[in-house]
């Protein structure tokens, strides 16, 4: 899948927030900042996401951080809102009118690298990418701070999501870090698997990550500590994306595959059927 995605000049790696300029839309801003960082109280209000619609998947998902897809993460909102993509070379693009109309937003300060999942939480953009760079915006996406530091990795990040004032992020080697600083400081998290991992959500108090070779792996503190949740009822072919919503996890990957869990990611079934698709 990842290989597929590299054909592209940006991968679609969405994140929508309203605005939080100072004017009668503030209130749908806090509406979108708890998506992403209340996104259990917004999932068992039905959010739905994926990582996701970015911020609804990373936010209803969350999320991340919202719907949030593993490489790609794209997050929505109600109102008029601030979407931003990011893709090959660190390009990184954002509109302001709801995808009419796009602008270039790379600085100087972000990166050259790839950058394959984004998502937006408490009035802040993350990207993630390649060599385990991490650029982050405080400014709904006009200009964008490289992140990394010594205490994340430097392997590829594939999926970030942000939920309960976390962001957490995940890549190659099953590699997880973490910031609880809004993406300033990073750091690099114990995995229980050391197959890639490339999508991760947020909902009901839980991070959920998915992989390669079907692994699942959970945290429900925060991202301090994670647990193999690969169960024999799940799947053993990659999986790409996941999100929460309704209360239920649902992940999705190769060969059409669809998992999905209704007990906080602890037990996992295989809900692919005759009538979904056997492509990836």
């Amino acid at each position: 899948m990842k290989n597929i995605l590299s054909w592209f000049v940006l991968i679609v790696s969405i994140a929508v927030i309203v605005s939080s300029c100072a004017k009668s839309d503030d209130s749908k801003t806090a509406t979108t900042s708890t998506d992403n960082t209340t996104s259990s109280s917004d999932d068992s209000s039905d959010d739905t996401s994926d990582n996701s619609t970015s911020t609804s998947d990373n936010s209803t998902s969350t999320s991340d951080n919202s719907t949030s897809t593993s490489d790609n993460s794209s997050s929505s909102s109600t109102g008029s809102g601030i979407f931003v993509a990011v893709g090959n070379d660190g390009n990184i693009v954002r509109s302001t009118d709801n995808g009419t109309n796009w602008d270039n937003a790379t600085t100087d300060n972000s990166t050259a690298n790839r950058l394959y999942g984004v998502t937006f939480g408490n009035n802040t953009f993350v990207a993630v990418g390649e060599s385990g760079n991490i650029v982050r915006s405080t400014d709904n996406g006009s200009s964008w701070d490289n992140a990394t530091t010594d205490n994340s990795t430097a392997t590829s990040l594939y999926g970030v999501t942000f939920g309960n004032n976390t962001f957490v992020a995940v890549g190659a080697s099953g590699n997880i870090v973490r910031s609880t600083n809004n993406g300033s400081s990073w750091d690099n998290e114990t995995s229980p698997t050391a197959t890639s991992l490339d999508g991760v959500t947020f909902g009901n108090n839980t991070f959920v990550a998915v992989g390669d070779s079907g692994n699942i792996v959970r945290s429900t503190d925060n991202g301090s500590s994670w647990d193999n949740a690969t169960t024999d009822n799940s799947t053993a072919t990659s999986l790409y994306g996941v999100t929460f919503g309704n209360n239920t996890f649902v992940a999705v990957g190769a060969s059409g595959n669809i998992v999905r869990s209704s007990n906080n990611g602890s037990s996992w079934d295989n809900a692919t059927t005759d009538n979904s698709t056997a492509t990836s």
